[in-house]
């Protein structure tokens, strides 16, 4: 034994206690002489051999427990055996029994990975959060891959009813050394003590004979009293937990099994599996008495789990001798690397920095340049630093990653490398000291499931190397995955700036004169959205094509899928991997494929905003998911790709993105879907002109503006009538008249002439009428609701312009479609009725409009009630008919009725309650004087209207003097009430003009 080194160790077996330090050495086959030590390593080693594998046995200083007198051990035993590839953190702990976990004292709790912990949690150090809660902050390493696969096998085996091999070993033990047994051995079954949480050991008192039995818990026991494995959580922490109530509580949240102290300070240190003999629960209550056995029972664990992993020397061939510098970078560099200063300075303090990062990650959106930088970065410090190796690993498919691996391993050590463990090799290699100084890259690292796959062992992350003067660089796309690997430690790569961005242009182009036009220049890398990738493809099909930048520019802005086409044309770099495509478009296809699989939601609103103007989304017009966090998630998933910006009010998505998110949709079909969908959801919460949504619909209209112009869109539109109403309503509130005007839907321009009727604008109102009409026909047929509502609203027109035969023409066909298709009794039948009624009363056809009228209001006081608004309007109409006829008492006292009616109804100062009682008032003047004229008889009829206009006089606080007209009962408000929110109805609520020298009346 004289001829083994420092180096021939493997593996650290790390105890708290003297205790637990000789129940570890009666485990070893062999017991190893000492070995000089360096003047600055103050631990003291016990070296043996255990199923071939060389331990190192080292303890806490005697009195100092806890996580950092974990750490400095370690650290001190890893300067002294450089080989360590794994520890063993070994001894006796706490135990949380419960329903799920019926932990006894005398078993055994091994970490195990559950979840997002990596097997251990620090208990103390966190944050504490709402109810008393509280959240660990970060995540520990996991235990070491070659363990957690045999640990594996071992639960296995446990869970089929396996024999319990670990009670042999202890017996085996305890028979070989008979001297320990009284400190080792079993305690008698019922010394197993497990109180109520609530019930607290006897103060004073060194054992448990004093507390009430009354107050123990009864479990079930064991046929056979031989230590369980169980296998989950382990919380470590520089406090003792003696308190059953704190133990409960943090046990139920994070599914805690056991309670220790040192673990957490040992796990980013050097991988380590924490073994735990369970002596006690946690509480106040004394059971000294199980320490002894439960730490001998643990290290049979150990024991146990060592002699069922293979020690094959050869495997430590990588490790023989000190290596070079070595180099294994697959992409020359590239000469005209421009710019990025700031980032590459970042990078180089983090590698350089003693106590800096040993895991950094650049990311952003795909193009922006991370393997150019991470490219050019290899080289410099190969250039500066002639003893750190560099080794690059490309993760476009685990096929390349495997490859690189191999690659990797034969330049270290001998050729005939296991596929199967290269991996872990390496691995094992980069985490000693004798590996030196080294840079590990791994390019492109964007797929979630290969690197984190949960409990899945074969996840990437598990065999990254961990060495004080080692130091990984990731490139990824995947923000959220970069937080992860790395523990934050990133540097974000924006778009480049103008500057850089004309540099690189200039870098690429082969006719530098092109750059001479400075404003044209300035709009091709505007039109690139200053994208590195972008630029050195648009640069080669320049170059190739002989093109100037105004042509280029010109094909880019032609048409959307010109610009789609240019951005999919391949082009050779050789910074790039030559087995896979370059153009942008494609790149970013790569991405969107990851989003899809890993949150629907988050490619849903890609699509979703591909389809409206890409700046300034608002999260309200957004589909909203079942759940706050599903949104949350979904879009900072975008985020973290560098496909979208902003989280609030301002979501912005880059222009490029859109593009090629626009061309996938159109590839796969689905770009009229997701135009229809965002429709749907743009007509639910797109609001009214409303000057109070003013702010509401100034934020939505440039999205509604960029969704109606689509093509797609406006085949559809028949089906969303109501939105481009709403959206013309709105541009014509804030005066864009133009713009409302270029709305190119039936309802925007029906919405236009309506507010060229208010303007008494008649001839372009009627031109636009005219349109939607006959279109309407065309496309929903003459006998559409919508058709009909065009027809009214034409009509309207005519009778302001005192056309009546035309409007008469119109209305008659109205009337009797909708008898034919609505049935007579229809709301919009009567509308149609009444719009009549108003022509022939304002052409002095009394009668004709009188049995209108009278159809009108007995109709609609059987179907909409005698105090319906629309009710009340025919009975006014039927009342200034009668007026006209000179049936004076008919007329008065209709519209007395009328008007109490709405006053009832709508309330005194409703516009149309005042029109009544103004209009009753006049009437009564009229009549008056009438009396006055005529000498009174007996059996005088006039006398009891007198009465009448009292009582008028009384109920209205106006003398105002306003003659009355017909009402024309508007008829898009009637049909929009049985329609719904039809987008072809158009409230038309003009007045008809002056028919016989009478003033207009504008009632709604």
């Amino acid at each position: 034994m004289t001829s083994l080194t420092h180096n021939d160790y493997t593996i650290a077996w790390i105890c708290a206690l003297p205790l637990e330090v000789a129940a570890a050495c009666v485990m070893l086959d062999k017991m190893h002489s000492g070995l000089p030590q360096p003047f600055n390593d103050s631990n003291a080693y016990q070296l043996g051999e255990l199923n071939g594998h060389y331990i190192v046995i080292a303890c806490l200083p005697a009195g100092v427990y806890g996580t950092v007198s974990a750490a400095t051990v370690i650290s001190r035993m890893r300067s002294t055996f450089p080989r360590l590839q794994y520890g063993l953190m070994v001894g006796i702990g706490g135990g949380i029994p419960s329903k799920n976990n019926d932990i006894l004292l005398g078993d055994i709790v091994v970490s195990k990975p559950v979840g997002k912990y990596g097997s251990v949690i620090q208990y103390d150090y966190g944050k504490a959060i709402q109810s008393g809660q509280f959240e660990p902050t970060g995540t520990l390493n996991k235990p070491p891959q070659v363990l957690l696969t045999h640990m594996s096998q071992m639960e296995a085996k446990q869970t089929t009813g396996g024999e319990n091999d670990i009670l042999k070993i202890v017996e085996d033990v305890l028979e070989r050394n008979p001297d320990i047994n009284e400190r080792f051995s079993s305690p008698e079954q019922h010394m197993d003590l497990l109180f109520h949480p609530s019930y607290h050991h006897v103060t004073g008192e060194d054992t448990c004979e004093d507390c009430d039995k009354e107050q123990l818990i009864k479990r079930h026991p064991r046929e056979t009293r031989t230590p369980y494995i169980h296998y989950g959580l382990i919380t470590s922490g520089d406090k003792v937990v003696k308190d059953s109530e704190t133990r409960d509580r943090l046990a139920q949240q994070h599914g805690i099994l056991c309670f220790e102290m040192e673990a957490a300070g040992l796990m980013d240190k050097l991988p380590t599996l924490v073994i735990r003999g369970i002596c006690d629960y946690c509480n106040s209550h004394k059971q000294k008495q199980w320490q002894g056995y439960a730490a001998l029972a643990a290290a049979a664990y150990a024991k146990l789990l060592l002699s069922v992993i293979p020690n094959n020397r050869t495997d430590m061939d990588l490790m023989k001798c000190k290596k070079m510098q070595q180099w294994m970078v697959s992409l020359d560099r590239n000469p005209r690397f421009v710019g990025r200063e700031d980032e590459l300075t970042k990078l180089e303090e983090f590698i350089t920095l003693n106590d800096g990062p040993r895991r950094i990650a650049i990311t952003g959106l795909g193009g922006v340049g991370k393997t150019q930088v991470a490219l050019e970065l290899a080289y410099r410090i190969r250039d500066r630093d002639t003893e750190c190796s560099i080794f690059w690993i490309p993760c476009t498919s685990y096929a390349m990653i495997e490859q690189a691996f191999l690659h990797i391993a034969q330049i270290l050590g001998p050729p005939d490398v296991d596929p199967a463990e290269v991996k872990e090799r390496i691995q094992t290699y980069l985490s000693t000291e004798i590996a030196g100084k080294w840079l590990l890259i791994f390019d492109n690292a964007d797929d979630t499931e290969m690197w984190l796959a949960g409990n899945n062992t074969s996840a990437l992350e598990d065999f990254l190397p961990q060495s004080e003067h080692g130091h990984i660089l990731f490139t990824t796309r995947n923000g959220e995955l970069a937080v992860d690997l790395t523990y934050s430690n990133m540097i974000h790569m924006p778009d480049v700036d103008r500057k850089a961005a004309c540099d690189i242009l200039e870098s690429l182009l082969s006719q530098k004169s092109l750059l001479d036009d400075h404003s044209m220049t300035a709009n091709l890398l505007e039109q690139l959205a200053f994208l590195p990738i972008a630029i050195a493809q648009a640069s080669a099909y320049i170059n190739k094509k002989r093109l100037s930048l105004l042509e280029y520019v010109t094909l880019l802005q032609e048409q959307e899928q010109d610009a789609v086409e240019l951005l999919s044309e391949d082009f050779r770099d050789p910074g790039r991997y030559k087995d896979i495509q370059n153009p942008v478009i494609t790149t970013w296809l790569i991405s969107f494929k990851q989003i899809q699989h890993h949150d629907q939601l988050a490619a849903d609103y890609l699509s979703f905003m591909a389809c409206i103007n890409p700046r300034n989304i608002p999260q309200s017009l957004l589909p909203q998911p079942t759940s706050r966090k599903q949104k949350t998630d979904a879009l900072g998933l975008l985020n973290a790709y560098s496909f979208i910006s902003g989280r609030d009010l301002d979501i912005s998505m880059h222009r490029l993105v859109r593009m090629a998110t626009r061309n996938w949709l159109r590839k796969n079909a689905l770009f009229s879907h997701w135009i229809q969908q965002v429709a749907e959801q743009m007509q639910r919460v797109f609001p009214d002109n409303h000057h109070t949504k003013r702010g509401l619909w100034r934020e939505y209209l440039p999205h509604a503006l960029a969704l109606v112009h689509k093509n797609e869109f406006v085949v559809q539109e028949n089906n969303y009538l109501d939105l481009t109403g709403k959206v013309a309503n709105c541009l014509a509130s804030d005066g864009r008249y133009q713009e409302a005007e270029h709305t190119s839907t039936l309802t925007s321009m029906a919405n236009l002439a309506s507010t060229y009727r208010n303007q008494g604008r008649w001839k372009e109102a009627e031109k636009l009428e005219v349109q939607v009409m006959e279109t309407s026909k065309t496309v929903l047929g003459a006998e559409h609701p919508s058709t009909l509502t065009g027809m009214a609203n034409l009509a309207s027109t005519y009778r302001n312009q005192g056309r009546w035969n035309e409007a008469e023409k119109l209305e008659v066909q109205v009337m009797e479609t909708s008898k034919t298709v609505l049935g007579a009794e229809h709301p919009d039948t009567l509308t149609g009725m009444a719009n009549l009624a108003s022509t022939f009363w304002n052409q002095g056809r009394w009668n004709e409009a009188e049995k209108l009228d009278v159809q009108v209001m007995e109709t609609s006081k059987t179907v909409l009630g005698a105090e319906h608004p629309d009710t009340l309007t025919s009975m006014a109409n039927l009342a200034y008919t009668w007026k006209s006829q000179g049936k004076m008492q008919d007329a008065l006292t209709l519209m007395k009725q009328c008007s109490y009616q709405r006053n009832k109804v709508l309330g005194p100062s409703h516009p149309d309650s005042m029109s009544s009682f103004r209009a009753l008032n006049n009437w009564m003047d009229e009549y008056n004087a009438l009396i006055d004229k005529a000498p009174l008889t007996g059996n005088s009829c006039l006398q009891p209207l007198r009465e009448v206009a009292a009582g008028s006089r009384a109920a209205v606080q106006t003398t105002q003097s306003t003659r009355g007209a017909h009402i024309n009962l508007p008829y898009a408000p009637a049909v929009k009430s049985f329609l719904g929110n039809h987008p072809l109805i158009i409230a038309a609520r003009t007045p008809s003009p002056r028919a016989e020298g009478q003033d207009i009346q504008d009632v709604d």
